[in-house]
């Protein structure tokens, strides 16, 4: 695993494609449990090289109901984002994660990783990915029927500042889907 790591690390693939240059941001143990796919490190994870360490990360760890320790200790759970690369801004937002990742990667270290036991998918690029046609419509949709896609992967929006406004459209995320996810990473993590 460490051999694998240190390659990514030195991953160039999508280079000419990002505006700030290759800082490949994946964590992972071949204990990890609990695996957190993502979409791209944003410009403050890109600088610092810590997974999740800006806001989505504090909203996320709350959202898991796990302290910062549990959060970055690599046996209990993996980062493994779409894109490992800050993948540069766009019109509104970040651009969408470089696919180049995902395909070249992202098995290679599930390989490695037999102790897993759960994978939450992130957004809509996660579970584009994963879910293939089981996605629904909408990743609202998505959501709301995350029982589908138990108990290999757990779905989830991003939980970003910017989506406040689809959490306030929905509350019945935070009131029903929450306790649940936190029910099942405690469970795996016992």
């Amino acid at each position: 695993m460490k051999n694998l790591l240190s390659e990514i690390k030195k991953c160039t693939i999508c280079v000419p494609h990002l505006d700030l240059g290759a800082n490949p941001v994946v964590s992972g143990h071949k204990n990890s449990k609990i695996a957190i796919i993502g979409q791209a490190p944003g410009t403050k994870v890109h600088k610092s090289g810590i997974p999740w360490d800006d806001a989505s990360g504090k909203q996320l760890r709350k959202w898991l109901n796990v302290s910062y320790e549990d959060f970055y200790d690599v046996k209990k759970f993996a980062i493994v984002p779409m894109g490992f690369c800050y993948p540069g801004k766009g019109k509104s937002g970040d651009k969408p994660p470089r696919k180049e990742c995902a395909p070249e990667w992202h098995q290679q270290l599930f390989d490695k990783m037999p102790n897993l036991e759960m994978i939450i998918l992130i957004g809509i690029y996660a579970q584009n990915y994963y879910l293939k046609d089981k996605v629904k419509r909408t990743l609202t949709e998505t959501v709301d029927n995350y029982p589908e896609y138990l108990p290999k992967y757990f779905v989830t929006p991003h939980p970003s500042p910017r989506n406040r406004f689809w959490l306030t459209k929905n509350p019945w995320f935070e009131k029903n889907v929450i306790p649940e996810l936190q029910k099942k990473v405690a469970l795996v993590l016992k």
